[in-house]
């Protein structure tokens, strides 16, 4: 059969798929967003009209409070340790697994995705029995005076752990994309290797960083399973504001606590924002890879 025949063929089909009626489109669209609306915009709309229940005075002052402030702190820290590292790793694992062939390749990669099966709580659990009083290197740390479990380095390596897959996975798939070619040339013209990355394929791969980033900064700052287990909850001193959020809202403190959650919740908008920007930008550059 010809290729004019096979389109004549498929052009019956190809138009029945997409010549839904005006009612359908209706109805579908419809109840996209009745589901947007009530699983995400009216919780997200009560936040706000609940922390500002009593007031703008009551709003600010659970905001400045000394236990909240020290909450923010911490999680602002936690971050921004937590994130610079998931970009040297995630960037470092991506440029193998796309650039090299190795024994091994697809385990890293079946590794990479392993936060993502496994529960914060447990991997949380995981860093107890590795770094606790009573763990299989509690001992030895207590000895040397180094307190992991219930401090800060037990908050940043879960919080490490859970969101690691997110730079390297949005970083992959885009240089898979580009391939080695312009690297490949570029080591025959004697550019180093360091050399090559800083100018070839970092430039290549910004956007997917920049978006990996942001939702991998946007999870640090959210993170609770993992925070919850390895930081002992000591207010004003290991918690974040996840962690915070719920020691109020189990003091009956609601007001307080959705104040605090509303930070959460401009987070999630700023990210939403953001993603949605980068998206945009991020969809032309994966255009661009795959014409190489």
């Amino acid at each position: 059969m010809s290729d004019l025949a096979l389109a004549q063929t498929d052009a019956p089909v190809r138009r029945s798929v997409r010549s839904e009626g005006p009612v359908a489109r209706a109805a579908l669209i419809g109840l996209a967003l009745l589901f947007l609306a009530l699983v995400l915009g009216f919780p997200l709309v009560s936040v706000f009209v609940e922390a500002l229940r009593k007031g703008w005075d009551a709003y600010h002052e659970a905001l400045v409070e000394p236990d909240a402030l020290a909450a923010v702190r911490l999680t602002l820290l936690v971050a921004a340790i937590a994130v610079p590292v998931n970009v040297v790793v995630g960037l470092a694992a991506a440029w193998a697994i796309a650039k090299f062939e190795f024994r091994g390749k697809a385990l890293l990669t079946s590794l990479i995705d392993l936060p993502f099966s496994v529960s914060p709580v447990v991997s949380g659990l995981v860093y107890v029995l590795l770094f606790g009083a009573q763990g299989l290197l509690g001992p030895w740390l207590k000895a040397h005076g180094i307190e992991i479990i219930f401090a800060l380095p037990g908050i940043v390596l879960a919080t490490i752990f859970v969101t690691f897959p997110f730079v390297a996975r949005e970083v992959l798939p885009v240089m898979q994309a580009q391939g080695a070619a312009e690297e490949e040339a570029a080591l025959m013209l004697g550019a180093s290797g360091w050399r090559t990355f800083w100018t070839i394929t970092l430039p290549n791969v910004k956007w997917g960083v920049l978006y990996g980033v942001l939702l991998c900064n946007a999870r640090a700052m959210g993170e609770f399973g993992a925070v919850s287990v390895v930081s002992g909850r000591i207010r004003g001193l290991t918690t974040t504001v996840p962690l915070h959020v719920e020691i109020l809202y189990n003091e009956y403190n609601t007001v307080a606590a959705f104040a605090v959650a509303s930070l959460l919740a401009l987070l999630a908008l700023i990210t939403l924002v953001l993603k949605t920007l980068l998206e945009w930008r991020y969809a032309d550059e994966l255009s661009a890879g795959a014409k190489h």
